[in-house]
């Protein structure tokens, strides 16, 4: 069997780290677009797809926020299996009937996260009862789509959660500790004793905690593979 072709649609601003991420993290063959800058693809020809974080927030009036929630929808629609990351699992909520607010704050750095009872863990099996993760976001999903099924949480948000073909998480697996560093210290708006005390927090032993999350990857690409796989006669 080929690669599965997945599609990565990239609303990170034109950050770099965002496609050197996904792609080190996806065993597929990965194209992105650039969302964020208008860029979408023609239709829906592809086996997966990936929506990344960004710097917006889903009810922002931005005509490119509109444009791929459109996408998004149709790709959903068609069974498409897809995976949103951060902003990505807001998009996702919000495109499909949830709902989205801000949380007037950031939940920054690595915390713990807890899997529900939730019978389908999807893209989260195999994954222990609390695992590490880590958060960059000050939206958060308030009410999920009807017919979604809460997959994790934790104190502060709804951390995941799957519609169908369609899974959102809340946090970044794919980070790396030089990106997690380069995002923080970008956050003008914390105080710069929080923004040190997160610094501090990214440690080898952290991301390695973290790492452990890294299985949803796995899962996603297995996922993909066993929709497009052909049917025994």
């Amino acid at each position: 069997m080929t690669r599965s072709r997945i599609a990565l649609i990239d609303a990170s601003h034109g950050h770099e780290y965002t496609a050197r991420n996904f792609r080190r993290e996806l065993d597929g063959s990965l194209t992105r677009y650039d969302a964020s800058g208008g860029d979408l693809p023609d239709g829906f020809d592809f086996d997966g797809v990936v929506i990344s974080g960004s710097r917006a927030s889903v009810y922002d009036d931005e005509p490119w926020i509109d444009a791929t929630a459109g996408w998004v929808r149709g790709a959903v629609d068609r069974g498409l299996p897809t995976l949103g990351v951060c902003w990505g699992h807001q998009l996702l909520a919000s495109a499909l009937g949830g709902r989205v607010e801000s949380m007037d704050e950031y939940e920054l750095g690595y915390r713990t996260v807890s899997r529900t009872d939730a019978d389908n863990a999807g893209v989260l099996a195999g994954l222990p009862e609390e695992f590490t993760v880590f958060e960059t976001h000050s939206d958060e999903v308030v009410e999920l789509p009807p017919g979604a099924t809460p997959l994790a949480e934790n104190d502060r948000s709804i951390q995941a959660f799957r519609l169908g073909t369609a899974f959102g998480v809340q946090f970044h697996p794919e980070y790396d500790p030089e990106t997690a560093r380069d995002v923080v210290s970008d956050k003008d708006s914390l105080g710069e004793d929080r923004k040190q005390a997160v610094l501090d927090g990214i440690t080898d032993e952290a991301y390695a905690r973290a790492c452990e999350t890294k299985r949803l990857f796995e899962n996603f690409v297995a996922y993909v593979d066993g929709e497009r796989a052909p049917v025994a006669d």
